[in-house]
């Protein structure tokens, strides 16, 4: 199958204010050539709008009709992020023959025994594929969801593209840190194992916004001043969540930033970072192998207090994206657009290593103009 170009659209769930527009050429199993990309700023008031979104969406917590709230969110933020797109395709790109619409996520629940998983993303296709005039690819995670599935992470398979543009990549995993982490690896046999090992940026931010120190611990400078309080983050870390085994899909709300909860704001900034990093650690235990080296994407790898304590918490070397040739900003808007050519290409986008599906699973959907 020949490449095309696909558009990739992602907003994580920290809400940093910005669409992450990127387009690569793919034939849904590697990547022939990046394309251009950008962080579109989210229009005035909807960041806002999102905020109480997400707060309802907590309250509701998949019981009963959804909140009223979710209708207007959703026209708002397709509406914008097919705006974002049209800017990014008129003013860099070569045309593209599919978008890659994630959506926003607002409410993520994994399977346990005796109770089903459940996801939630908002995001009109048959609305931005109107608007734009082409293809979408969408509603990524219910299918998995439905099969038994965890519904996440949906990167891995991206991330086993990158690492093949790496060549020999024996021991080299993938970490995003996002709202929550999430890891990739190569096991032995060649099959992917990934899942969410703990949270990441969403529990720091939310603290220094409680702090009403701002929206995040910019450059990890309240970290890099405090003192882990090294008993709390031993407590934490006998979480039960942290001991079940992979497949296993976070919300990123599981984990909030009652860590910190009396601490200063520099030892509290420096405990959870540390609960970030130790997760990591753990997650890379119960790996096949244990990994020797990370790659690090998401906002997370901007932060030189987490980047510092992986190596110290996690025992493992963690080297940002773009010390290897990728597009930190780029790679989940990325993932979606290879996502989009294989769900219109009929590919399984999710497996049994990655999501705990019960075979290699294909999923989304697709609207047309």
């Amino acid at each position: 199958m020949e490449p095309i170009w696909a558009v990739g659209l992602m907003t994580g769930t920290v809400l940093d204010g910005n669409i992450d527009v990127a387009l690569i050429r793919t034939d849904g199993e590697s990547v022939a050539e990046f394309g251009p990309y950008a962080l579109v700023p989210t229009p005035p008031g909807l960041l806002a709008l999102l905020q109480r979104t997400l707060a309802e969406a907590r309250d509701w917590a998949f019981v009963g009709p959804e909140p009223a709230i979710f209708a207007e969110a959703e026209e708002r933020l397709t509406l914008a992020q097919a705006e974002a797109v049209a800017r990014v395709l008129q003013d860099h790109a070569p045309g593209a023959g599919i978008v890659g619409f994630h959506g926003q996520s607002v409410l993520h629940r994994g399977p346990v025994p005796g109770r089903p998983g459940a996801t939630r993303q908002l995001g009109d296709g048959a609305l931005m594929a109107r608007h734009l005039g082409l293809p979408v690819a969408y509603d990524f995670r219910s299918a998995d969801v439905a099969a038994g599935g965890q519904g996440a992470p949906l990167a891995p398979i991206y991330h086993a593209a990158l690492l093949g543009r790496l060549g020999d990549a024996a021991g080299t995993a993938v970490l995003n840190l996002g709202g929550v982490a999430n890891l990739t690896a190569r096991a032995p046999d060649g099959s992917l194992a990934a899942f969410d090992c703990g949270p990441a940026n969403a529990p720091i931010n939310d603290f220094i916004r409680a702090r009403v120190l701002g929206e995040m611990d910019r450059d990890g400078a309240l970290a890099l001043a405090g003192r882990v309080d090294e008993a709390r983050l031993a407590q934490a870390l006998e979480h039960p969540y942290l001991a079940r085994p992979y497949p296993k899909s976070l919300d990123r709300f599981d984990f909030g930033p009652g860590l910190a909860e009396g601490l200063s704001d520099a030892d509290g900034a420096a405990t959870l970072t540390a609960f970030t990093a130790a997760c990591v650690g753990r997650g890379l235990d119960m790996l096949p192998v244990r990994p020797d080296r990370l790659i690090v994407s998401g906002g997370g790898r901007r932060n030189p207090a987490l980047m510092a304590m992986l190596e110290r918490f996690a025992g493992v070397e963690a080297l940002p994206a773009e010390a290897v040739g990728w597009r930190g900003d780029a790679v989940e808007a990325e993932c979606f657009a290879l996502l989009a050519v294989r769900v219109q290409r009929g590919l399984p986008i999710s497996f049994p290593t990655t999501t705990g599906a019960p075979h290699p699973l294909t999923g989304g959907r697709i609207a047309r103009p």
